[in-house]
């Protein structure tokens, strides 16, 4: 078994396919929600065996940002630790939203929406209008479902409410 141990700044690769992988970065931990861990994932496709300088990883474009479990993803396989960069960017301008109404198969648009930044109050803000639209699902995601977003570009998550 895989000894599962994270630490702010550690990159992880995760293999796309056969043939190719991306790159995710724990970056902080957002006490807001329930402590967990945040991680930017990089847009960036690199060939499978191909090895790279983890600074320049680390400086390209962000896909996404997402609560997640990193000892998890470790335990479970869906990544795999291959060092640690300090530089984890600036966390000031990520945005995460979440709905009550999440879960709830009859709702198909939620009007009961919530918003924060990393370590900030949440407030609820009922209508996901303008810039907020462009907020993370604030959920903290498994880690299957991060490698799928990382494959396809969106969240297998079910029952989600849209705006």
């Amino acid at each position: 078994m895989k000894r599962a141990n994270s630490k702010i700044g550690d990159v992880f690769s995760v293999k796309i396919d056969g043939h190719s992988k991306k790159y995710l970065q724990y970056i902080v931990n957002d006490l807001t929600q329930l402590n967990s861990d945040i991680i930017r994932a990089f847009i960036a496709v690199y060939p499978i065996d191909a090895i790279y300088d983890l600074s320049e990883v680390v400086n390209g474009e962000v896909e996404f940002y997402a609560h997640c479990v990193t000892k998890l993803g470790i335990k479970l396989g869906f990544w795999e630790r291959v060092g640690n960069i300090a530089n984890v960017g600036k966390i000031d301008h990520i945005l995460f939203r979440d709905s009550s109404d999440y879960g709830n198969p009859q709702i198909k648009i939620s009007h009961n929406w919530w918003i924060w930044k990393i370590n900030e109050e949440q407030r609820q803000i009922g209508k996901l209008e303008g810039v907020n639209q462009k907020a993370e699902i604030g959920l903290v995601i498994n880690p299957e479902s991060i490698v799928h977003r990382m494959r396809t570009g969106e969240y297998d998550l079910k029952k989600y409410p849209k705006y």
